[in-house]
């Protein structure tokens, strides 16, 4: 993390995203401080070729930020009618096919998704704001770890838009739909105890502790044996999809095959 991240030789370091990885620990970085880290497409494929570097060895994934915020969000560079240089405008893209503009918006999500993967547990350290996808890329990790000066605001509603880069699913799912819809269309602040309250963030910490509680938080995660960890995880994110009795027969199924693998018995 903060110290050692430093030290190693990057895997991966363009456009404004750093991947360093130390045996079972992957850090992705995003490394514009003096732009509050906000995003662009650029960014985005930077963040989908980092999930596609990762080692087999990797188990936890850590997601930070340089500076004082985690990502302000979008480049506001995005809604002018230049747009980013390379990059078809947000007005170029309203112009295209309805294909074009789906697949386009596909690829923007791509970065969003990888961090749910069930042989990986990801882990956001999240400090000052996380705004729109600043905030969309946090719920994209299976677990959030926040500063206690965290503002998260989800700002694409207030803008004429909609959250679209993968944030609906986990914001629902963590707060409740009334609560995430509250929170788009007014587009407010959620401080840390809040987000601690609602489910929203594991835990709050001070600023200083941050880097040191996700790095405990990472130890603890790797104490457990890997494939415990994947079919636990696999196991819960199933859950919500499925009837009562259809969990408690994923249950015995999970458990069926710790128990041969545990025993040496294959299927």
């Amino acid at each position: 993390m903060a110290s050692s991240d430093q030290d190693l030789v990057p895997v991966l370091d363009k456009d404004g995203v750093r991947l360093t990885v130390d045996d079972a620990i992957a850090t992705v970085t995003l490394t514009n401080p003096d732009k509050r880290n906000a995003q662009s497409p650029a960014l985005w494929r930077a963040l989908t070729e980092a999930g596609r570097q990762l080692p087999g060895s990797v188990r936890v994934v850590v997601l930070r930020a340089e500076g004082k915020s985690f990502s302000a969000g979008l480049d506001r560079q995005a809604f002018t009618p230049e747009g980013f240089d390379g990059e078809p405008s947000f007005v170029d893209l309203a112009r295209g096919a309805d294909a074009e503009l789906d697949a386009t918006i596909a690829e923007y999500q791509e970065a969003f998704t990888w961090w749910r993967r069930s042989d990986i547990v990801s882990v956001a350290a999240v400090q000052g704001y996380a705004i729109g996808a600043g905030f969309q890329l946090a719920l994209a990790c299976d677990l959030r770890v926040v500063a206690d000066d965290v503002q998260f605001a989800m700002r694409e509603t207030s803008l004429g838009l909609v959250p679209d880069l993968t944030g609906t699913h986990p914001l629902v799912g963590l707060v409740g739909y009334a609560r995430a819809l509250e929170i788009c269309v007014t587009g407010r602040f959620v401080t840390a105890e809040e987000a601690v309250n609602t489910g929203l963030a594991n835990v709050a910490v001070p600023v200083g502790q941050l880097d040191d509680t996700v790095r405990d938080l990472a130890a603890a995660v790797l104490a457990a044996p890997r494939d415990a960890v994947v079919e636990t995880k696999a196991l819960l994110r199933g859950a919500q999809d499925r009837t009562y009795e259809e969990q408690r027969a994923a249950e015995r199924q999970s458990q069926a095959r710790r128990l041969r693998d545990l025993a040496g018995v294959g299927d």
